[in-house]
């Protein structure tokens, strides 16, 4: 179990701080929903989780098979829905891979990415868009 504790901080802003090391993030409601989109937002924390969970998974894969990704990125965008509910409707991942990973590792680094627990905890409601491009 890992604890996180969060505070509200009034004006639409609250901070986060990771239990285990202490570390702080800060988060404010977004622009169109009547924040001022000064830090991330919960719904952002969201895409961003899901892009850094596939990079770390696929370097899990790639440590355990001595396979280069230094460079590897991931570009989220987040669509939201007001049906019926506001919540995320759509995230689109993009993930950049160096063109030296050999053709034969591609695919187990991409089921490996598809595989990262935030990919495989979001509701299914929620469209997901992956693209892997090797550059």
């Amino acid at each position: 179990m890992v604890e996180m504790n969060c505070v509200y901080e009034g004006d639409l802003h609250c901070q986060a701080t990771h239990g285990p090391s202490g570390s702080v993030i800060s988060t404010d409601a977004p622009k169109d929903n009547q924040g001022r989109g000064e830090a991330f937002s919960p719904t952002d924390l969201m895409g961003a989780a899901l892009g850094t969970c596939m990079l770390t998974i696929m370097g899990i894969y790639a440590r355990r098979h001595e396979i280069n990704l230094s460079g590897a990125s991931a570009k989220v965008a987040k669509d939201m829905t007001a049906t019926p509910v506001r919540r995320i409707g759509k995230l689109t991942v993009v993930v950049r891979m160096p063109a030296a990973v050999a053709p034969d590792q591609r695919k187990p680094l991409e089921s490996a990415a598809l595989a990262c627990p935030v990919y495989q905890s979001l509701h299914p409601e929620i469209q997901k868009e992956v693209k892997f491009e090797y550059v």
